[in-house]
């Protein structure tokens, strides 16, 4: 993200897809139950090191690493966000600050945090667990939404475009090298992304 779009965001404050915590030298708590929020609902993007009113107030140089590596490892780790979702989070420099910036995706299935599911609204993050109604909206939306939730019995590997199977291998090859995917076939990838099944 350039510094341009970092400051425009800043400015626009906090909402449905935005969030802004301090984390001057370690990760808040409640970070994680925002990225679960994110990605069970539109998605959108945290940044680090700035208060709730935009303002930027930086991450300590000595924090950096250790909340870099932090990140990494609990959005790694079922037991926190399941099921996982690696993420990388950017630096940014903005006013002589450091700043971390994570785009969080909209996720085509429910994560909980910590046995806990939560979504999003204009005000902030929410604990669904006990909402019947609201679970079910949620697992209905993911369902009707996204393909990967379908069965397709009747399907080949010929009918899929090898473009795109290509361009994910791509892309998981600059996220990082030597990731397993980019030495499986397609069909292999498939399965290991759990998009190939058989009942």
């Amino acid at each position: 993200m350039s510094p341009e779009h970092l400051v425009e965001l800043l400015r626009g404050g906090e909402g449905l897809t935005v969030e802004f915590k301090r984390a001057r030298e370690a990760l808040n708590r409640d970070i994680y139950e925002t990225i679960c929020a994110f990605l069970n609902q539109r998605g959108g993007t945290l940044v680090l090191g700035a208060a709730d009113d935009g303002r930027v107030t930086g991450i300590a140089p000595e924090a950096l690493a250790q909340m870099r590596k932090d990140l990494a490892n609990t959005l790694h780790n079922s037991q926190k966000i399941n099921p996982p979702m690696p993420l990388v989070p950017e630096q940014v420099e903005l006013d002589g600050q450091t700043l971390l910036v994570l785009s969080v995706p909209e996720s085509s299935q429910v994560h909980s945090c910590n046995g806990r599911i939560f979504s999003r609204n204009e005000d902030g993050d929410f604990d669904i667990s006990g909402h019947g109604q609201l679970l079910a909206e949620l697992y209905l939306r993911k369902q009707v939404g996204y393909s990967e939730n379908r069965i397709f019995p009747y399907i080949r590997l010929d009918d899929l475009r090898g473009d795109l199977i290509e361009r994910v291998r791509h892309n998981v090859r600059l996220q990082r090298s030597g990731h397993p995917w980019a030495e499986l076939d397609d069909l292999e990838l498939l399965k290991s992304a759990r998009l190939y099944q058989r009942d």
